[in-house]
């Protein structure tokens, strides 16, 4: 679930990617394009509204391809992008119709930008909705998928704690591509080349058997919303 068009990859496409490469299906929701708030290169050179809605539209789609992935647009509106009723409703429609095992979406705090942490309230929102077995719609009620929040875009003022870290190693040249899919955020390939190779480094050293060893990690940081179930403690 993903604010803008953006966002899924820039934080997500590496565990995207992989979840592709094993074989899984993998779904992403854009709320809206990020038209006004994430594409000021198309405003300053003169293009109108609707041909930024467009051409953002072009690049979700290139880089949810790049990934193999299924993508689909709700078209809220950003800057601001609204919490309301009707657009929780869709995402509980979508959430009864993929039933996902996983859910991927933004944290709940950060000061530097609303749409997503509104992003993030809806999604939790839906989910609950969609387990509800009165709840109007097809499908049949959610079960419980997890819920992991990928990294913001300054991690350290928006309280995000990274407890789980994720080797996208093999899907690392799908990530690139789909990056480079994304020119009206030109300025933001480097940045998050360099936090692969940074989380690459700490994905090696809490990765017990493989502490040292000289491979080329890529890495991806989520933070867990709810608890993990298991019968064995790994």
């Amino acid at each position: 679930m993903s604010a803008h068009a953006g966002d899924f990859v820039w934080r997500a496409s590496g565990a995207i990617a992989s979840a592709v490469q094993r074989g899984d299906r993998a779904v992403i929701v854009c709320l809206s394009f990020g038209e006004r708030g994430e594409s000021a290169s198309q405003w300053l050179a003169g293009k109108s509204l609707e041909e930024i809605k467009a051409m953002r539209r072009a690049e979700a789609e290139g880089a949810a391809a790049a990934l193999g992935a299924e993508i689909e647009f709700l078209d809220a509106g950003d800057y601001p992008l609204l919490e309301s009723p009707e657009l929780t409703d869709k995402l509980v429609q979508v959430f009864r119709r993929v039933v996902p095992t996983v859910v991927l979406t933004h944290p709940l705090t950060d000061p530097y930008n609303g749409d997503h942490p509104a992003a993030a309230r809806m999604t939790l929102q839906a989910r609950i909705l969609a387990q509800a077995i009165g709840y109007p719609g097809e499908g049949e009620p959610l079960g419980a998928p997890p819920v992991f929040f990928f990294e913001p875009h300054q991690p350290e003022q928006s309280d995000f704690k990274p407890n789980v870290l994720l080797d996208i190693t093999a899907a690392w040249p799908a990530k690139l591509e789909a990056m480079k899919c994304l020119p009206a955020q030109k300025h933001m390939w480097d940045y998050y080349s360099d936090l692969g190779v940074r989380r690459g480094v700490q994905v090696k050293r809490n990765a017990g058997p493989n502490l040292g060893l000289p491979v080329d990690t890529k890495g991806e940081a989520y933070m867990r919303y709810y608890p993990q179930v298991t019968t064995v403690l790994e």
